[in-house]
């Protein structure tokens, strides 16, 4: 043990104990041991409410655990103490590190090889917007549909935390963006470079359509359900769908696999058209079990989309800060769809 760490810290946590309410979710304090080998213990300094809490507290998303656990996908925060075999030279240092569950906490363990260096005098809510959904945005982006200088995309959910981070990106590239989103968010959404259109509108495809008569290079759609369709046909021959989600379908009464199956299916029969057009599900997840490379993936790619944070070609868009005894009220609002960019957990005061 450290002399100087947290290895007898109590953690505050936030427990989803089952399929609830967001008023339902617990608030509990565990003792953390000293980390183990490899290991380190950090404390949080930001955490986000993403899509993936607002499936989990229904039971939805796709290979979540069982109940009940702490959720929490990502988290930027400073390291307090280490373990036997790591450098004792990450004490103090901010690192952030994408768990998929467990980081809606005061402190946590982790492993010190999923720690990425983030700038020590940034914010760490503006950090925390960029992490999940910075490497989703950029992989979908310039990974997966690979959109030229002077292309034109469509993007789903332009408000959120995902959508306004594409946004940014497509912009800085070259890239003109059609973003949906409620018409309280179009002004937001205009000035982060995209023509909006009206997500609530049932003429919604035939608007963009009238955008861009000839096609578009990709879709970024995270709703699923049947609009799915009509987002493919919104490709140009050579466009590329980018499915992420299943939105849609996220109130639906049964098991989360159902939907992602039947979206797979789907997507699969796509692809093998010889028209010239594909369409896949992005999984933030692929390649993980090759640890190291998909490690490095991350790293790599995190350090991108924070470089131009750096540089101010990227504004976080943080919807609101929100304690993180308040969890609960955290995710309603997440829920109530009325803010722009993403909704940040903070240590208590």
């Amino acid at each position: 043990m450290n002399p100087a760490s947290d290895a007898t810290v109590t953690a505050t946590q936030i427990l989803l104990p089952g399929k609830v309410e967001p008023a339902g979710l617990q608030v509990r304090t565990q003792r953390l041991a000293a980390p183990g080998p490899g290991r380190v213990v950090l404390r949080m300094e930001a955490t986000g409410v993403s899509f993936a809490e607002q499936q989990m507290r229904r039971g939805k998303y796709f290979d979540q655990p069982p109940f009940p656990f702490v959720p929490g996908y990502d988290v930027v925060g400073t390291v307090t103490d280490v373990g036997p075999g790591v450098d004792a030279a990450l004490l103090g240092g901010r690192f952030a590190a994408v768990t998929k569950t467990g980081a809606w906490t005061s402190h946590l363990h982790l492993d010190a090889l999923d720690l990425v260096p983030v700038p020590q005098d940034a914010d760490p809510a503006a950090v925390e917007t960029l992490l999940v959904n910075g490497i989703t945005a950029w992989q979908m982006l310039h990974r997966t549909a690979a959109v030229p200088h002077g292309g034109t995309v469509v993007v789903l959910g332009a408000n959120g935390g995902v959508g306004t981070t594409l946004l940014q990106l497509a912009r800085h590239s070259g890239i003109t963006v059609i973003g949906t989103a409620a018409r309280r968010h179009h002004e937001a959404v205009r000035e982060l470079g995209a023509t909006p259109v009206d997500s609530r509108d049932e003429g919604m495809y035939g608007k963009i359509r009238s955008l861009a008569p000839h096609g578009v290079d990709a879709v970024f759609d995270h709703v699923g359900g049947e609009g799915i369709v009509r987002s493919w046909r919104l490709l140009r021959r050579g466009g590329t769908l980018v499915s992420y989600g299943t939105a849609a379908t996220k109130d639906v009464e049964g098991g989360s696999r159902l939907p992602v199956l039947k979206l797979f299916g789907r997507l699969g029969v796509w692809n093998a058209l010889p028209n010239g057009r594909s369409a896949g599900f992005y999984n933030f997840w692929a390649g993980s079990r090759r640890a190291d490379a998909f490690r490095a993936r991350l790293r790599e790619d995190l350090t991108q989309v924070l470089g131009l944070l750096t540089e101010g070609v990227l504004t976080p868009q943080v919807g609101a800060r929100i304690p993180l005894s308040d969890a609960a009220a955290a995710l309603a609002l997440a829920e109530s769809r009325t803010v722009i960019g993403k909704v940040v957990l903070v240590p208590d005061a």
